[in-house]
């Protein structure tokens, strides 16, 4: 098992990561713990991922992972911009992975994800215990020159206590990206309550072949402030239906 205390460094992830507003805003608001504050609109977040190689890794080994989770408000990453997250599901395909991330708090469970891009059309599937649980549809194009680069916050709760990680990460999004579908194809599966709203709302979201990232070496604890009010953000709307022969316009 791998120390969790030590940091771990991935390089050239393929990563879909992006956020919606959910069908169950009560429901989403009730998977955060004491001390933390869900955004305004209970924004949810999701990253898919699939990193082929071990050569990728500093000690994981080739893997695939699912995080999900709620955005907060008062635990923004070090640009004091971007929101920090509660991570509530978090489905990888590696025991090393897993038992690495439970050991600092994340609610890790057994499950394999794959991204297939087919020409323009990006493919993502979760699948948890052998079951399909979650299926995103992305229309994609190539990479620019464009470099996403910056930290993300997550916090998981270890021993009864809240713990902040902070997240660096480099990624080379494509262009145009648009998210086009969510389903959450099990119902009967934890992760159902974080279901997107109909039609699709899509606050922000991009689609690298190149994602690299590292897990920080050792946690904090995170001094809960809870500001007064939540901001919500734009987004671009995906029609309830949608014609096969024709995609709407871009975010």
């Amino acid at each position: 098992m791998l120390d969790p205390a030590d940091p771990q460094l991935v390089v050239d992830s393929r990563t879909l990561h992006f956020s919606w507003l959910p069908a169950d805003p009560d429901g989403v608001a009730a998977l955060v713990p004491p001390g933390l504050r869900p955004r305004a609109d209970r924004q949810v977040f999701m990253n898919q991922y699939v990193v082929d190689d071990a050569a990728q890794t500093s000690g994981f080994g080739a893997y695939s992972l699912t995080y999900l989770g709620v955005s907060l408000v008062g635990t923004d990453a070090p640009d004091g911009v971007t929101p920090g997250g509660w991570w509530t599901h978090y489905i990888a395909s590696s025991p090393r992975v897993r038992g690495y991330a439970a050991a600092r708090g994340a609610p890790a469970v057994l499950g394999r994800t794959r991204i297939d891009v087919q020409g323009d059309v990006l493919v993502a599937e979760t699948v948890a215990d052998g079951v399909p649980v979650i299926r995103a549809r992305a229309r994609v194009g190539a990479t620019g020159h464009e470099v996403r680069r910056g930290h993300h916050r997550y916090l998981t709760m270890r021993d009864g206590e809240l713990i902040s990680g902070v997240y660096p990460f480099i990624s080379e999004p494509v262009s145009p990206f648009e998210v086009e579908s969510v389903e959450f194809l099990a119902p009967d599966h934890p992760t159902y309550v974080l279901r997107p709203e109909n039609p699709l709302l899509i606050p922000w979201g991009f689609y690298a072949p190149r994602t690299s990232f590292a897990y920080p070496g050792g946690l904090t604890r995170y001094p809960v402030e809870t500001p007064a009010h939540a901001d919500a953000a734009p987004g671009h709307q995906v029609p309830a239906r949608r014609s096969r022969s024709g995609l709407p316009s871009g975010s």
